[in-house]
């Protein structure tokens, strides 16, 4: 019976103590969208020749100044790994609680592969670039990682849906099973229109930022 008693304390020291642990994690996912959208729109304002109908955010990684964007794809994914892992405390042993970390771990892995290996140049970016050439081994490697790390973001949101209901969080689980769907849209359409492409990328991670957001509010309350 004492060690029962005093075991209890402890049980609830710990859960207490991993609280601070997961907000700062957590919130990795959080600041990862924004930073990455706002670093990438900042650059594409601002770089010669760079038109956002025309050109992925992702060319920003050529040229001079290529190594802004290059860090930016670092960051945003070591950030979004962190948010992995602060999900995976969230979450514990709750619904979703494994599988939607590790997709957005692979989301993360994604950013890191595609600043490692980089997108080809076209479009006329960098300046002076020919509208279209040959893809090349770092171009087919860069895609492969963004269609790979944006579908499980798609399934993570999926899978996220579920604990979201449990907390008693209706309407964002029903936003997180919506948002994959608009994801995708905007890949769909960017044969038309490299718009759509960086609006859909976009909205995946500004839906990423809003359900970490969530989950820290709970956190939060929960301490």
């Amino acid at each position: 019976m004492t060690q029962t008693l005093s075991a209890r304390p402890l049980v609830v020291r710990t859960a207490a103590a991993r609280r601070p642990a997961a907000r700062g994690l957590l919130a990795g996912a959080l600041v990862a969208g924004p930073l990455f959208l706002g670093a990438g729109v900042a650059q594409g304002l601002t770089r010669d020749g760079f038109d956002f109908t025309r050109n992925a955010i992702s060319q920003l990684a050529l040229g001079d100044s290529g190594w802004v964007q290059t860090a930016n794809f670092l960051v945003t994914g070591v950030l979004v790994l962190a948010g992995a892992a602060g999900l995976r405390r969230t979450l514990r042993e709750g619904p979703g609680g494994t599988c939607g970390p590790a997709l957005i771990a692979v989301f993360g892995a994604s950013f890191l592969a595609a600043g490692a290996f980089p997108a080809d140049a076209g479009a006329g970016f960098p300046a002076g670039a020919p509208e279209t050439a040959a893809m090349s081994t770092n171009g087919a490697l860069h895609m492969a990682a963004g269609v790979a790390g944006y579908l499980a973001l798609c399934a993570a949101f999926l899978v996220l849906a579920r604990p979201l209901a449990a907390r008693g969080h209706r309407a964002w689980a029903l936003a997180s099973r919506i948002a994959p769907a608009a994801v995708l849209t905007g890949f769909m359409a960017s044969a038309a229109s490299v718009l759509a492409f960086t609006v859909g990328a976009g909205l995946g991670l500004c839906w990423l930022a809003a359900v970490a957001a969530r989950l820290l509010t709970d956190v939060r309350h929960e301490a």
